[in-house]
């Protein structure tokens, strides 16, 4: 099946379910705000080796936040809970309470919740000062540059992590403009983000390796220099391939983004769109590019 004269092969992204939340970050003015968003969500591109996943969902005006300053929203997902408030726990105390201004506040109204802010308190030394505001409970914990503000609890809920597309292009330049392209498209769905550098995964992996201290490796059946070496998914003329990989808070957000990124990376010079399984045996959700494009496709 084509879409736009690009093949869009007839298969799924396996997806998994995670935990994920939602924190809102600001600060006195856009560039601390976005100190701390970009601080406290690096190195968080796989659960693999980083241990959690997150990133920048969206910029907030003053007039989005609690407390009338500009702002970023952040996503950050676990396989579990009790990861999810280890890893918010450190980052959030370590990123977002060391920078200059900022303060942090829940961005998610749901029914479970972790204590992140009632953990970080501690670190007043007896001096922190728990304030209540329209049902909210905050706490100030005093610090060398003032004080620092944090929600005592944020909401989590189930998501999804491992949404993906990949991009299998004639050679680097068309590859790169075409996820990027995608990247561009996807940003403009709520509740999603893209962990890797940019949004784009330029390494690709498989879940396995020929050496045992390993479970995962490069993905050699999508890398074009071995293509003469391995059992390759790729055709001849293909020189470089890139993948996008999604987190979202819901299975629609996830697959809303695929199909926006599919659609707007196929462009002259992408030989075929595809996506990342692994037989449908670990994932939780199989996402099928054709059902998610159904009525965009042509035969």
């Amino acid at each position: 099946m084509q879409f736009q004269g690009i093949e869009i092969e007839n298969t799924f992204a396996e997806a998994f379910n995670m935990y994920g939340t939602r924190i809102i970050v600001t600060a006195d003015n856009k560039r601390w705000a976005e100190i701390a968003a970009r601080e406290s969500t690096g190195f968080a591109t796989s659960i693999i080796e980083c241990g959690i996943e997150a990133g920048i969902e969206k910029e907030l005006s003053s007039a989005e936040t609690l407390d009338g300053r500009p702002g970023y929203s952040l996503l950050f997902f676990t396989m579990k809970k009790d990861s999810l408030q280890k890893e918010l726990r450190k980052r959030v105390g370590q990123t977002i309470m060391t920078a200059a201004t900022a303060a942090c506040y829940n961005g998610l109204n749901s029914e479970e919740k972790i204590n992140v802010g009632s953990n970080i308190r501690y670190f007043g030394d007896g001096y922190q000062i728990s304030k209540l505001y329209a049902q909210r409970r905050f706490w100030r914990i005093p610090i060398m540059g003032g004080e620092f503000l944090i929600e005592e609890s944020f909401g989590i809920q189930k998501g999804l992590g491992g949404g993906n597309i990949i991009i299998v292009a004639k050679d680097r330049e068309k590859a790169l403009k075409a996820a990027e392209k995608a990247v561009k498209a996807m940003k403009k769905v709520e509740g999603i983000v893209m962990p890797f550098p940019g949004g784009i995964v330029s390494s690709g992996s498989k879940v396995k390796s020929k050496y045992s201290f390993l479970n995962a490796s490069t993905n050699t059946p999508y890398c074009p220099t071995i293509k003469a070496q391995v059992e390759t998914e790729l055709p001849p003329e293909a020189g470089s391939v890139l993948e996008i990989v999604i987190d979202g808070l819901s299975v629609k957000a996830v697959e809303e983004a695929m199909k926006l990124g599919i659609k707007a990376a196929a462009l002259e010079g992408v030989i075929k769109i595809t996506a990342g399984n692994y037989g449908g045996d670990l994932g939780s959700e199989n996402i099928y590019l054709h059902e998610i494009l159904r009525g965009d496709l042509s035969e």
